[in-house]
């Protein structure tokens, strides 16, 4: 049974480095996607009433894109990347971290992404096994690692990927895939979201600025349906503490980025998965204790 356990984790990891690629292009596109669509949106209630009827005659449309056209290309020299060349983290190593056509270097978190999903995929379900509550699992991490990344590339959080997380977090707790009873999962997921959005509204009355966005409302809010209300406390107070710990090296090294605001969704998703792996009670005792109480 034992290596039955590990063998199906074993599978779950592979299968979750190519679940890291295919994250790899929705956090390189889901962000341009969304850009795309503000644009045409704001273009067609700008324009004229003769213009701004789609697809009529003399209009280029723009060609396609979405997550899974066109084919991924090199963005220096549009070289298209093969399927030989799109193999998870061997690709990477076989290339030598380089584009095969012009030799320039492609960036070290395409496998460190794959590797991340690999890795959150092989606990989950060398946990819980290759269950309905191990597969929530796998696609939990799978949505966190995604929201992470694009957060702190765009200082978004898309609804395309933190809305359906709610939803599942509340689905998998009237299916009992969870420990969550329905109850303390819809309450989490109330609770999370008005907290943040109390914190935010207070915070620009005071000082007339935003301190985060709606899209950390809504991940907030998806935490408390996985892990119920009582989670949300410990979750937010070391996300805080892990946020402040990074904002205070990139001030230091003077790594901010204009402005100097720094994204505060990897930092909850980090006490995400703190609180998967370890339990939310754990992460509450380590933050006393870091405080010494």
């Amino acid at each position: 049974m034992e290596m039955e356990t590990w063998l199906n984790a074993g599978f779950g990891g592979l299968f979750g480095l190519l679940i890291g690629s295919f994250l790899n292009v929705v956090i390189y596109r889901l962000p341009k996607m969304m850009e795309r669509q503000w644009a045409a949106e704001l273009a067609a209630m700008s324009a004229d009433a003769s213009d701004s009827v789609q697809g009529s005659e003399g209009v280029v449309q723009p060609p396609p894109f979405n997550l899974m056209t066109p084919r991924s290309r090199c963005p220096s020299c549009g070289h298209e990347v093969q399927w030989f060349e799109n193999i998870p983290v061997l690709s990477y190593l076989f290339l030598r971290g380089r584009c095969s056509a012009c030799k320039v270097r492609i960036s070290a978190r395409y496998p460190l992404v794959e590797l991340a999903t690999g890795a959150l995929f092989f606990f989950c379900i060398q946990r819980w096994g290759v269950t309905p509550t191990g597969i929530a699992w796998c696609g939990f991490s799978a949505a966190l690692v995604a929201l992470a990344f694009i957060d702190w590339d765009t200082t978004l959080l898309p609804d395309d990927i933190t809305l359906p997380l709610l939803w599942a977090g509340l689905l998998a707790s009237s299916l009992q895939w969870t420990d969550v009873p329905l109850q303390a999962s819809v309450a989490g997921a109330a609770a999370g979201y008005l907290s943040l959005w109390i914190v935010y509204w207070g915070f620009k009355l005071a000082t007339g600025k935003e301190g985060m966005g709606y899209g950390d409302f809504k991940l907030f809010a998806a935490l408390g349906a996985w892990f119920g209300w009582q989670a949300l406390v410990p979750i937010i107070l070391m996300s805080s503490v892990i946020g402040a710990i990074v904002g205070i090296c990139m001030k230091i090294f003077s790594s901010l980025r204009e402005g100097g605001y720094v994204p505060f969704g990897p930092f909850l998703v980090g006490a995400g998965f703190t609180a998967m792996v370890f339990g939310p009670s754990t992460i509450l005792n380590s933050v006393l204790r870091l405080f010494g109480l």
